[in-house]
């Protein structure tokens, strides 16, 4: 080899080896998104909705903090923490602006099969009792809160797994009928699981195949023991929350700032309680002591991992379905684009990193990323600011809380889930759009409903992959050779794909409609395009606006 070629060689492997500034700049802003938004934050129009909007969130977190722990079968302290740290991680890594990640019904609610299958309540008689050095609570509570922050550093580990294969392009089978049916049959769950705060009674925890319907019959089968104080008190706090919050939704626009109900109520239940002494007189069940502080970071117990792949897995899959579509509507809302495989990242992160803090799995849920919406958040300023002000309750507020009855705090949660149970109405849209979406929510639901939430959310997806293989064979084909003047009008959309109405001078539009939808990843472009040329040499599958793009149009873009 000559001296010139040599060199020449070596020039073009250091060019092809050389690591650029701007391209590690580039790579940080686009997995620290924090980067992004935060040199070019607004103080004077953004401090002022995101402050109002942080305050109310703050409220969210620590009613829902507490609820969702003690839905996880853990101490209720544990879900503060769970309120906190995730909040962090994900605006710091997290692409929603509007999404408020925190504990979540449907994790908590998975996380707790694994925690009571492998800590039940019935060891606690074999478990030591005196108290140890971390927030002077027993060796069974921190055995219960290990478990759950197992299931979360597993979930969290499986999240990144899949960021790293870059699975977030396969969301496109987490159809819109699947997600809800899904979502659906999980609050009904999660409402299930409150009946017996609601009705003060005492019962075992039932989980397994069928265990929606063993509930309500031995619900029913023990009806004497329903609590009349209890069921009143439940009654009475679903009313005003639900007339309240109406309430607020109705007069937003006149009014600034919203009631913040659920704080109200807890404070006037709270004083209530410890002022005629209820959890002795009339046997309520109240939440109990909080211990200040947050506890020094300690691993999860690593020799229950393999015991817990199964909820790990629903974590992971679940939280990131419901996280994932949450970010999706904020951003189609706000005009702004989400990564997917980013998003894989945040919740990732936002799993394993708590789960050092004593957390619950969390997520993003949907009662919390309305109420931003509703308060005119801006930004993720406002759930750093919740952030601080959960601090503030871990520190100072939390023994306070000692007297909230739980009837209470399950009525906060069953209000709470009201978003996801009325999706019941999505079944009339299906209906009219496609009987075989209407299908595929009906059996999701009722998997979900008779199983789990992962094994429905698996079903709906095998049975969209099902419908779309079953329907490619008859999709129809346009083929636009010698069409030499086509008119493209281009859109960008926020969840990944592109609006395009295709016009020709010979065949006019499309038999069955302009606006069709093209996979990006099909034309080898980002979701940042603002405008995309289509050549004859580009080939492009084209789906239809429909629940479960299936309904398959092949344009074979050919050469003049």
């Amino acid at each position: 080899m000559t001296g010139a070629k040599r060199k020449k060689k070596g020039v073009l492997w250091s060019k092809i080896h050389t690591p650029h500034c701007e391209d590690f700049k580039q790579w940080c802003r686009r997995r620290l998104p924090i980067l992004e938004w935060a040199p070019r934050y607004n103080l004077k129009e953004n401090l002022l909705p995101d402050t109002v909007s942080g305050i109310m969130l703050a409220v969210q977190q620590v009613t829902q903090g507490l609820a969702f722990a003690i839905l996880s079968s853990v101490h209720p302290v544990f879900g503060l923490y769970g309120s906190l740290f995730p909040a962090i991680i994900y605006a710091i890594f997290g692409m929603g602006r509007h999404v408020a990640t925190g504990t979540f019904a449907l994790t908590s609610l998975i996380s707790a099969n694994a925690v009571e299958r492998l800590v039940p309540l019935s060891s606690q008689n074999f478990t030591t009792q005196s108290n140890t050095s971390t927030l002077g609570l027993s060796d069974f509570e921190l055995r219960r809160i290990g478990v759950a922050a197992a299931v979360s550093f597993l979930g969290g580990v499986i999240q990144v797994a899949m960021f790293v294969l870059q699975l977030g392009s396969a969301t496109f089978l987490l159809t819109e009928p699947v997600i809800s049916a899904m979502t659906t049959g999980a609050a009904t769950h999660v409402v299930t699981s409150q009946v017996k705060y609601l009705l003060g009674m005492k019962m075992p925890y039932i989980s397994g195949p069928l265990g929606f319907f063993y509930t309500y019959a031995y619900v029913f089968g023990n009806i004497k023991s329903v609590r009349l104080e209890a069921l009143l008190l439940s009654l009475l706090s679903i009313v005003v929350l639900i007339l309240v919050k109406e309430l607020n939704q109705q007069f937003k626009r006149k009014i600034k700032v919203v009631l913040p109900v659920d704080l109200v109520l807890i404070i006037a239940a709270s004083f209530a309680c410890y002022c005629t002494n209820m959890e002795i007189t009339y046997g309520l069940e109240v939440v109990g002591h909080i211990p200040k502080g947050i506890p020094s970071p300690r691993a999860p117990p690593m020799n229950v991992l393999s015991a817990v792949i199964t909820e790990a897995f629903g974590v992971a899959l679940v939280g990131y379905v419901a996280s994932l579509a949450l970010a999706q509507g904020s951003a189609k809302k706000y005009k702004y684009s989400v990564d997917d495989n980013q998003e894989f990242l945040a919740h990732g992160l936002s799993n394993v990193i708590p789960s050092f803090f004593f957390c619950i799995p969390s997520a993003a849920a949907m009662g919390r990323t309305a109420g931003l919406y509703s308060t005119g958040a801006k930004t993720q300023v406002a759930c750093l600011i919740s952030c601080i002000l959960v601090l503030i309750v871990i520190y100072a507020v939390g023994p306070l809380l000692y007297w909230l009855p739980m009837c209470v705090l399950a009525s906060i949660i069953v209000v709470g889930l009201k978003g996801m149970l009325i999706q019941f109405r999505d079944l009339k849209k299906y209906w009219k759009v496609d009987k075989i979406d209407w299908g595929i929510w009906v059996s999701t639901y009722v998997f979900t409903i008779c199983f789990a939430a992962n094994v429905g959310l698996l079903f709906g997806v095998v049975c969209t992959i099902a419908i779309v293989i079953g329907r490619f064979p008859r999709a129809k084909t346009l083929s636009i050779k010698n069409m030499k003047e086509m008119e493209l009008r281009v859109k960008i959309e926020t969840d990944g794909y592109l609006m395009i109405a295709f016009r020709t001078k010979r065949t006019g539009l499309p038999p069955e409609g302009p606006v069709v939808r093209v996979f990006l990843s099909r034309l080898g472009v980002g979701s940042s395009t603002r405008s995309l040329s289509v050549t004859p040499r580009e080939m492009a599958h084209v789906f239809t606006h429909a629940p479960v793009c299936a309904c398959v149009y092949v344009f074979k873009l050919k050469n003049n």
